[in-house]
């Protein structure tokens, strides 16, 4: 499939599929032609070349009633029809079946019905749809597209517009409708995080081309969520699913004796004050290890399930009595890292427990 604009090609040789019960989502940088490719398989665009087939059936051979009859669609634009309540907008799921009067049935009353309990509105039934949140909206829209009883869902950036308690909302009551009814689902997301958590596959978009297509184990590695979005101020954790800035540059001034999540809170703080600063002793696979890795000018770790060795704790040392200062944020220690109580000691009078007045060294 080729897509793009007034029969110039803007993406080419675009090959994917996605099976009832699954979720397909498009990510990539904005301008890279995502919404493109949406907009050519719901048929607002006109095909450059290839074919979209929906359920073995060339689309491009469908009357319009059947394609809606099997394809709902809810894009980014908000859609603001006026003197309708909720329950206008979702029965109009329903005119694909209606006829050209458009009069609904008891049956397809109750399917508008229906269609709002799986999202949770039905007290917004009787509600102007005008008036009620962007959260509220987008369930009702879902409502909508799950009325017309389809086999394809394509939404356009879904979750925009939402705060982060509607995002999960949406996205839950999505990925339960999929498994539930087993509809297909493409989809494009800002939200990476949200997007490797909710989808079976994943199509990269960049540079007005497929970088990649593949399942979010195959995406979400080697770094190359960084390489797709050109990251150079921060980083992105790839295996726990979030971004973190840039961490401070210079000589580490103060330590950080952490583990068990402890020091995420002092790793954070220490940044936003742009204050380098060192970690350790850390295990690699302990939940601190990730963002220290990600913040600190230097950490000092140890191979995951082995106790820390005399010449990782001689490392620790020498970098914790370089330092000005030292939090010890951990209170216990455990058999494998008894190194870090002799830190602890070791740091005597460093110890302190507020972020210290140091010049900004980033």
């Amino acid at each position: 499939m080729t897509v793009g604009y007034r029969g110039v090609p803007l993406i080419r040789d675009i090959e994917i599929h996605v099976r009832k019960g699954e979720i397909l989502s498009l990510i990539g940088p904005n301008g890279a032609g995502k919404s493109t490719i949406l907009k050519s398989i719901i048929r607002q665009l006109a095909l450059i070349g290839g074919t979209v087939y929906l359920d073995g059936r060339a689309m491009r051979s469908l009357s319009e009633q059947t394609v809606a009859q099997s394809m709902s669609v809810l894009m980014t634009e908000r859609v603001q029809p006026e003197l309708m309540t909720c329950g206008d907008v979702v029965s109009t799921g329903r005119y694909p079946y209606t006829g050209l009067m458009g009069v609904l049935s008891a049956a397809d009353r109750r399917k508008v019905r229906e269609a709002m309990a799986l999202v949770h509105a039905e007290e917004l039934y009787d509600r102007d749809f005008s008036q009620i949140s962007d959260g509220q909206r987008q369930r009702v829209l879902l409502a909508r597209a799950i009325c017309q009883e389809p086999e394809v869902i394509v939404l356009d950036e879904p979750t925009s517009f939402l705060d982060i308690r509607y995002k999960l909302e949406l996205l839950s009551m999505l990925k339960q409708l999929v498994r539930e009814k087993q509809l297909a689902v493409v989809m494009s997301l800002h939200e990476i995080d949200l997007a490797q958590k909710v989808s079976d596959h994943i199509l990269c978009v960049r540079h007005n081309a497929v970088d990649r297509y593949g399942t979010p184990e195959e995406i979400f590695s080697g770094g190359y969520i960084a390489e797709l979005y050109g990251i150079t101020s921060g980083s992105y954790n790839e295996a726990f699913g979030f971004p973190e800035l840039q961490a401070a540059r210079g000589q580490p001034q103060v330590f950080v004796i952490g583990g068990g999540g402890s020091g995420l809170p002092i790793y954070r703080r220490l940044q936003q004050h742009g204050i380098p600063f060192a970690a350790g002793i850390l295990h690699e696979n302990d939940m601190d290890y990730p963002v220290a890795s990600m913040l600190a000018a230097e950490v000092i770790s140890e191979h995951a399930y082995q106790p820390i060795t005399k010449q990782t704790l001689q490392s620790a040392c020498a970098v914790m009595d370089a330092c000005r200062y030292v939090f010890c944020p951990c209170q216990t220690f455990g058999p494998l890292n008894q190194a870090n109580e002799h830190l602890r000691q070791r740091a005597g009078r460093k110890l302190c427990d507020e972020i210290p007045d140091l010049p900004c060294e980033a």
